[in-house]
């Protein structure tokens, strides 16, 4: 997940440096990798506007710009790209300053003529192509025409960010996104939490129940889904505020209804996806896709699905893979008017399984990681909020939904006495209740215990002991203190059995082998003749080794066998170990000797293998 300390710093008060606030977040279980500064090398570039543009005298490629950077003198600056004209605003390289890899400007000469500076593209000031539009991607990166003049080019770029790369745990779905970050900062450091503005303003008649239907059908995979209906907008680019926020998460602007679409993702957690209402029809409807179904998705590939996989349909076709990409055909595009928006909750498992099948999307992630209730609603009105504000949307009034969401909330009693003997260490109550009001999580403070009501968003949370972990992690586990466990200790007795046994097979001259119990079946019942049943393995990883051994002899006779036939005649080994059985329903384990000498041996000579076994208990 990045996150944008800028964005973040919208809904809390960061008083710490970035690096601080990442050990601080790292301490708590959301593990920073890495802090990136974005416009790092990026010195004395600013913004300068073409007063005048004209063919060099004696070259057929290169430009003679003149620049207004803000300073008293206009520069003539060169440059080869060919997609510069007059008036145009672009970011300036002036004489002195530095760019990321590590260039430092120079007065230059080309074809006799002075270059006082360089205009920039996007890939020499750092930026990801994959962030640009493709027109960006080529040339000098030519920048809004009411860019004011001479100011540091990080600042209008938002390359003056600052981006924590964090590693998330499965669980922690509600960080996979600005709000739950922010909220985790606040914890940490102490400050109040801040909500974005998510007050709509309805058009008066008109309603969207009468402009979308909604039909159900995979119930069981479907916990949650509500849409909005908006008219009238305007598509065009997106504030630039947006566009830096969205570029510093690794996400590429492209429009403006498009561009909300993810910035509420990246808000909220939760995906939404858009819908051309005038190429959708009035129902949407959630099914399981038919075997062999093709859908082309929003990145112009056509998919084939099967019966495992959800699909949004508008009653007559796939229009979409839920929870992973929306489908080309209903794409909105720079002619659309009206707007369907989807919020919706689907089945985490089925979404992963599709997922890694076709395609894994920031949305997927999200799903896979589970989705709080409530923010369905609270999305698709901030969506509502930002278009109204950015595309002068129509609003029409009222939501179509379903919702099958367990409502009962999640209440745990938690005793003062449990958190402090599973952390092995003395918490006031105060510190335990203050850790749920940082979180804030609502609660009930009693005598012995806290009653918390554990909030949606928590997913991971569902017995005391996941509090007690809250209180661990936002306490601070380096403030709890390290005690060495005390426990009674008594003298305890040993058989020496086993010893004195071995002692005295070695001081006999024997050797003491150690050997598989697993053997093949077809040896189980050799030289024994007792009755019992073997016990074989369900799955064993070789025939060789399929069966526990009941003697300890075809152990040994292998052993022999493989000295023999190393040219080693003489063997004097003994060996103990464990025998199996099952005699009726009774099943059993024994200790056992064995001895084998074969050829010249310490008692005397001999010319044939003698073998013995004897069971004891230890």
């Amino acid at each position: 997940m990045l996150a944008s300390i800028d964005w973040l710093k919208q809904y809390v008060d960061i008083d710490v440096t970035p690096e601080e606030l990442a050990e601080k977040l790292t301490r708590v279980g959301l593990e920073v990798e890495s802090v990136n500064y974005l416009g790092e090398g990026i010195e004395g570039v600013v913004t300068g506007k073409v007063t005048h543009i004209e063919r060099h005298p004696d070259s057929d490629h290169l430009w003679v710009c003149m620049m207004d950077v803000g300073g008293p003198e206009i520069l003539q600056i060169l440059t080869g790209a060919q997609n510069v004209h007059q008036y145009d605003m672009v970011p300036v390289a002036v004489v002195g300053s530095s760019l990321p890899n590590g260039m430092k400007l120079k007065k230059a000469k080309m074809r006799g003529l002075d270059s006082f500076g360089m205009l920039c593209s996007a890939s020499e000031l750092g930026i990801d192509a994959k962030l640009l539009l493709p027109e960006q991607r080529e040339g000098i990166f030519i920048l809004p025409p009411d860019t004011p003049i001479g100011v540091d080019v990080k600042k209008v770029l938002g390359l003056d960010d600052v981006v924590l790369d964090i590693d998330l745990t499965a669980n922690r779905g509600d960080c996979t996104n600005i709000i739950g970050l922010a909220r985790e900062a606040a914890a940490v450091l102490g400050k109040e939490l801040r909500m974005p503005d998510m007050y709509v303003a309805e058009a008066a008649g008109g309603n969207a129940a009468d402009m979308a239907s909604i039909e159900v059908q995979a119930k069981d995979l479907c916990s949650r889904f509500s849409v909005r209906v908006l008219k009238n907008i305007k598509i065009g680019p997106s504030p630039e505020w947006m566009q830096k926020r969205l570029r510093a998460c690794g996400m590429r602007p492209i429009s403006n209804v498009v561009d909300v679409t993810n910035y509420v993702m990246l808000e909220l957690g939760q995906p939404l996806h858009f819908y051309d209402a005038d190429r959708l029809g009035n129902c949407l409807q959630v099914r399981m896709a038919e075997n062999g179904e093709k859908l082309t998705t929003l990145d112009d590939t056509e998919r084939t699905l099967d019966e495992n996989d959800i699909v949004i349909s508008n009653g007559e076709k796939a229009i979409g893979l839920a929870g992973v990409m929306g489908g080309l055909s209903t794409e909105v595009e720079n002619t659309t008017k009206n707007v369907v928006i989807e919020s919706a909750i689907f089945d985490s498992v089925k979404v992963r399984k599709t997922s890694k099948k076709i395609l894994r999307s920031e949305a997927s992630n999200r799903f896979e990681k589970g989705i709080d209730p409530n923010r369905t609603y609270m999305a698709i009105e901030r969506a509502c909020k930002l278009l109204e504000q950015y595309a002068d949307a129509t609003i029409e009034s009222g939501m179509c939904k379903y919702d099958k969401t367990e409502k009962e909330e999640k209440v745990i009693d938690l005793k003062y006495k449990d958190v402090c003997d599973l952390l092995g260490t003395e918490i006031s109550k105060e510190d335990i209740v203050d850790v749920f009001r940082k979180l804030d999580f609502k609660y009930i403070q009693n005598d012995e215990s806290v009653t918390v009501t554990v909030p949606s968003r928590r997913l991971d949370i569902s017995i005391k002991e996941d509090l007690i972990e809250e209180v661990s992690r936002i306490y601070g586990v380096d403030n709890i203190e390290g005690i060495l466990p005390v426990v009674n200790m008594k003298s305890g007795t040993y058989d020496k059995t086993t010893r004195d046994i071995r002692a005295k097979m070695v001081s006999l001259g024997l050797n003491e082998t150690l050997s598989y119990i697993l053997i093949p079946q077809s040896e189980v019942h050799k030289y024994v003749a007792d009755e019992f049943e073997e016990l074989k393995l369900l799955d064993p990883l070789t025939p060789e080794r399929d069966t526990l051994r009941y003697s300890v002899i075809p152990s040994m006779v292998r052993t022999y066998e493989y000295n023999k036939a190393h040219y080693n005649k003489d063997v004097s080994i003994f060996e103990i170990g464990k025998g199996f059985f099952k005699k009726g329903e009774q099943y059993g384990e024994n200790q056992k000797l064995a001895g084998l000498m074969t050829g010249e041996y310490y008692l005397g000579l001999g010319n044939k293998a003698n073998v013995v076994e004897t069971a004891f208990d230890k």
